[in-house]
Parts: structure tokens; C-alpha cells; sequence
């Protein structure tokens, strides 16, 4: 059974850090484009970082999106050998504040499109305040 599992989210004063951990069960991660997506309380689920993997011809392998939201300040990273995905937040603001899911997808043509993501995680909440 394909599964993923969320972890590291909490509670966090502005500015501060926070890493999440998507890890993958009953498949090898390598082979799959991952994404990160959260959702806001009241709003819509958006895109926030994605991966993509050796499988994907379309782009290059570990070819990374970033929400402009998070630009240079939330990094994605895989460790295959761990077959988990990270998403490093740093100098986090309450608008950062979401349930954040992980996501993958073993062919995308938009990297960081949701519609195109089979398997998702239960999601970890993120509450940025102080």
C-alpha cells in the first residue's frame, strides 16, 4: 500500500524554523515527483514546493518550484536513500500558517500543479504566531 507520511510541523514564533518530513511507504520515492501544498484555514489548497525525479523526462532530475510566497526562505531537499522528502522553513511569517501536505506523482507535466498528484499525505499542521 502507497503511503505518505507527514511530520515536523508545530507551533512556531515568526521568524523562526521549521523542517518537514514527508516519508514514503510501500513505493521508492526516487522514482516520483513530489510536491508540497498546504491550505490556509478559509482558503483554497496552493502549491508551495515541488521536486521533480529522474522519471520525469520533462525536467531534470531534482529540478526544483518555489511559490514565490517562499522563495528563499523554504528549501525542498529528498534523501532517497532515506526515501524522504524535506521542506526546510525558515524565518517562517503567520501567513505561513497552513496544514501542509506532501504529495507525489510518478509523471507531471506541470511540476508543482496539484491535479496532477495521485498519493497524498494526511497532512501536518503549521502554526506560525506569538
Amino acid at each position: 500500500q502507497l503511503q505518505l507520511v507527514e511530520s515536523g510541523g508545530g507551533l512556531v514564533q515568526p521568524g523562526g524554523s521549521l523542517r518537514l518530513s514527508c516519508a514514503a511507504s510501500g513505493f521508492t520515492l526516487d522514482y516520483f515527483t513530489i510536491g508540497w501544498f498546504r491550505q490556509a484555514p478559509g482558503k483554497g489548497r496552493e502549491e508551495v514546493s515541488c521536486i521533480s525525479s529522474s522519471d520525469n523526462v520533462k525536467y531534470y532530475d531534482s529540478s526544483t518550484y518555489y511559490a514565490d510566497s517562499v522563495k528563499g526562505r523554504f528549501t525542498i531537499s529528498r534523501d532517497n536513500a532515506k526515501n524522504t522528502v524535506y521542506l526546510q522553513m525558515n524565518s517562517l511569517k503567520s501567513e505561513d500558517t497552513a496544514i501542509y501536505y506532501c504529495a507525489a506523482a510518478h509523471l507531471v507535466a506541470t511540476l508543482c500543479d496539484q491535479d496532477e498528484y495521485d498519493y497524498w499525505g494526511q497532512g501536518t499542521p503549521v502554526t506560525v504566531s506569538s
